[in-house]
């Protein structure tokens, strides 16, 4: 789990893991393929939920899913068979024909990360998934992709502001204005930091970094 504020890189991080932004300096590899050159091998192992919705509104459910099949290259059988495979597990096969524009919030979040699903990538990558939405819809979410990893063994790059969706079990990455202030599991992160739990952790590496910013 990526762990930061506003404004500490998070976006920017997915935007160049999906190619929408060039690297300029550095390297990204993915299961060991680099993304500037060999962007294909690498993004065919990704999929992706940005925060910003992208689904088409006008469009059904099943048709946003086949659609987006056919862009990674299957055939139309196959597609609607994942298409069907997929909401039968978010559990939204009844709404199948229905415009998206007609779904709440969250259900709209679930057909993304299905819609993600399909070409069975090994690595889902997920950018603030839970903004907008209620509580209920929220715990919807995390149960989903965390059941998620251990059905399908898919790994999960979930980044949020949001501290309380941090589980004892996460490995987890703070991130401050493009810097890694802590990495590794729950209970390190917070052992290190001297603190009770994850938000205080939190909390504590954050002001250090912008008090040692501040001094001349």
């Amino acid at each position: 789990m990526l762990l930061g504020l506003n404004g500490a890189g998070k976006s920017t991080l997915f935007s160049l893991m999906t190619r929408l932004y060039a690297v300029q300096r550095g390297q990204i590899r993915i299961f060991g393929h680099d993304i500037g050159h060999a962007s294909s091998e690498a993004l065919r192992t990704v999929g992706a939920v940005f925060q910003q919705r992208t689904l088409d509104l006008d469009l059904s459910v099943v048709q946003n899913l086949t659609y987006h099949a056919a862009l990674h290259g299957i055939g139309k059988q196959e597609a609607r068979a994942r298409a069907d495979g997929v909401l039968a597990r978010i559990a939204l096969s009844d709404r199948a024909h229905d415009k998206v524009r007609n779904l709440s919030g969250g259900q709209m979040r679930r057909v993304e990360i299905a819609r993600a699903l399909l070409h069975r990538p090994r690595l889902l990558v997920l950018d603030e998934p839970t903004v907008g939405l209620d509580i209920k819809s929220r715990a919807d979410i995390i149960g989903h992709v965390r059941a998620l990893v251990v059905e399908s063994g898919v790994s999960v790059l979930w980044a949020t502001h949001l501290i309380d969706e941090a589980a004892d079990d996460d490995d987890v990455i703070v991130l401050h204005h493009g810097r890694i202030l802590a990495q590794g599991p729950v209970s390190r992160v917070v052992g290190a930091a001297g603190v009770s739990d994850i938000r205080a952790a939190f909390t504590r590496l954050t002001q250090d970094a912008e008090a040692a910013s501040e001094v001349p």
